[in-house]
């Protein structure tokens, strides 16, 4: 299983100002990286084009995981998500506007029952079943890109029957989730920690494109792609600098034979950026080639994460 979030195996960027990269996939700093964007229009839903990525993506690594935040979820992005085998995990703020469904009238829960205010039509979803899965044998022929599936719908008149079952279909799976949210606390904190990554990245990339703020303000698609594009490689020069940096300190504690202690590790970041200085001249040398990652310290230290514990021995 591959998880869409940076620092647990992938990540999803998401609002930038006014445009935001859909990101398609990017590796751990140990893996080859690829990553694709696309430029997507401001003051519209971001979870329209959430999943376009993972569809796009034609790499030998497929994630099935995508986090996002409120605004990368509604009832129809989880029908399409589960359509296309992604499991969708939002962190969703405000959850007194959200309804959740009962799979029938006569069902009841004695604890609580008091959450569920409608009940799941589940004679529509059959009816429009085929119509479904016609929808996502378009997709995945790559006729149709999810997002102008869910523009489309939602566009047209809620008395539309294709948007009613997507619709109906999401009501289940939003609500199986926020069920198991509520009830699964390593659920819960694997998606806060997920989504203050993304956040933490945001913060870090949209201080280095600190020109207009970061505003794109061209309309070119070109120019702002460029910008989107060229803002990312800076962001990844700057964290591969950090995580080369931090190896080699790393490196020198342990040849003098400090104590590493490996849960402070696994909580290192690549963003930090105070260090770095966004104004002035620099010299560039193109020929003064970086030593090479200091593959032998990560590791060592990976092993170290992964060896369990001694287990100490009681002394008569």
């Amino acid at each position: 299983m591959r998880n869409l979030s940076y620092c647990s195996n992938w990540k999803q960027n998401l609002a930038a100002q006014r445009f935001f990269p859909v990101w398609q996939w990017e590796s751990q700093w140990t893996d080859e990286t690829k990553v694709r964007q696309v430029a997507s229009p401001d003051k519209v839903w971001e979870g329209l084009y959430i999943i376009d990525g993972l569809i796009q993506n034609k790499s030998d690594i497929q994630p099935d995981i995508v986090h996002a935040d409120t605004q990368g979820q509604t009832t129809t992005v989880f029908a399409m998500a589960y359509l296309l085998g992604i499991q969708l995990m939002p962190r969703i703020r405000n959850w007194i506007d959200l309804v959740f469904y009962r799979p029938s009238k006569e069902v009841t829960y004695r604890n609580i029952d008091s959450l569920f205010k409608d009940t799941i039509d589940w004679d529509l979803i059959e009816t429009h079943w085929q119509d479904l899965m016609q929808v996502v044998l378009s997709i995945k022929a790559g006729k149709v890109l999810p997002s102008a599936i869910l523009r489309r719908l939602n566009n047209h008149s809620h008395k539309n029957r294709l948007y009613q079952v997507f619709r109906e279909l999401g009501r289940v799976k939003r609500t199986i989730f926020l069920l198991r949210y509520i009830s699964d606390r390593p659920m819960r904190e694997g998606i806060t920690n997920e989504t203050n990554k993304v956040e933490s990245y945001n913060e870090f990339s949209q201080w280095l494109s600190f020109g207009n703020n970061g505003k794109i303000l061209d309309n070119d698609p070109i120019e702002m792609e460029k910008h989107v594009k060229f803002n990312q490689l800076v962001a990844n020069c700057v964290m591969l600098q950090n995580v080369l940096d931090m190896s080699q300190a790393l490196r020198e504690l342990i040849e003098e034979g400090y104590p590493v202690n490996m849960k402070a590790v696994q909580g290192l970041s690549a963003y930090p950026h105070g260090h770095v200085r966004r104004y002035g001249e620099y010299d560039l040398d193109v020929n003064d080639i970086p030593p090479p990652i200091a593959e032998d310290v990560l590791t060592t230290l990976f092993e170290r994460i992964t060896q369990p514990e001694p287990v100490p021995v009681m002394q008569e």
